[in-house]
């Protein structure tokens, strides 16, 4: 079985004014199922284009992204989307639940899109929420729960598929101390259990409950 992701020598370059950026500069890395790395580096140091590329959102400019054993540079944007919506699950620092939707409709959201049946839709979001302990806010709506809550549900949204990786962009920090903590505990916990997650971070609190620390400046690994 293949690692959940390998970065080969990944580039990215933009187009600037006058001269090219670039974002990264032949970056490799591994992450194995059950593994949780941390990425930590000052801000523009590549860590978002890099979650960026290894959750299908943007391709590199050469080498190459294997997400769940498939090079993405050799995929159309039908494919990426599809290889996205099932093997990749994304915590964001803003939570990025869907104001209008229940708690358990936002959860749902990504087994709704891969046309799940309804009945077990409703069984893994049931089990997702209880997972992150939050079941008793099945029924309201986002605006109506703490930031902490939120973050548990955007937690449960991103593993209620199972995906191959889950990545975390800075989730501890909108949080307070007490309620990051609590995000990060979960987080190892599923980790634990066989997750494979990549965070980027500003947190050390965060990067010290990781199985590895990478750190990124100026598009580079440096340590």
């Amino acid at each position: 079985m293949s690692d959940p992701v390998v970065v080969r020598d990944a580039r990215k370059v933009y187009a600037g004014e006058g001269a090219e950026v670039v974002a990264l500069d032949g970056v490799s890395l591994t992450v194995k199922a059950g593994e949780m790395v941390a990425l930590v580096g000052p801000s523009g140091c590549g860590k978002s284009t890099l979650l960026n590329l290894v959750g299908c959102v943007d391709l590199p400019s050469s080498g190459d992204v294997l997400v769940a054993g498939q090079n993405t540079r050799d995929l159309d944007d039908d494919a990426l989307t599809l290889l996205r919506r099932d093997h990749v699950g994304t915590i964001f620092q803003f939570f990025n639940l869907l104001p209008a939707l229940t708690v358990e409709a936002n959860v749902g959201l990504p087994l709704v899109l891969q046309r799940v049946p309804p009945a077990e839709v409703a069984k893994r979001v049931a089990l997702a929420l209880e997972e992150v302990g939050i079941t008793e806010k099945a029924r309201v709506y986002p605006p109506q729960i703490s930031g902490g809550q939120m973050q548990r549900v955007a937690i449960a949204r991103a593993m209620v598929h199972d995906p191959a990786i889950l990545l975390a962009d800075e989730p501890t920090g909108n949080l307070d101390t007490q309620n990051g903590a609590n995000v990060l505990r979960m987080l190892r916990a599923l980790a634990d259990r066989g997750q494979a997650i990549l965070m980027a971070t500003h947190s050390l609190e965060a990067a010290a409950i990781c199985d590895r620390t990478i750190r990124m400046q100026d598009g580079r690994i440096v340590g």
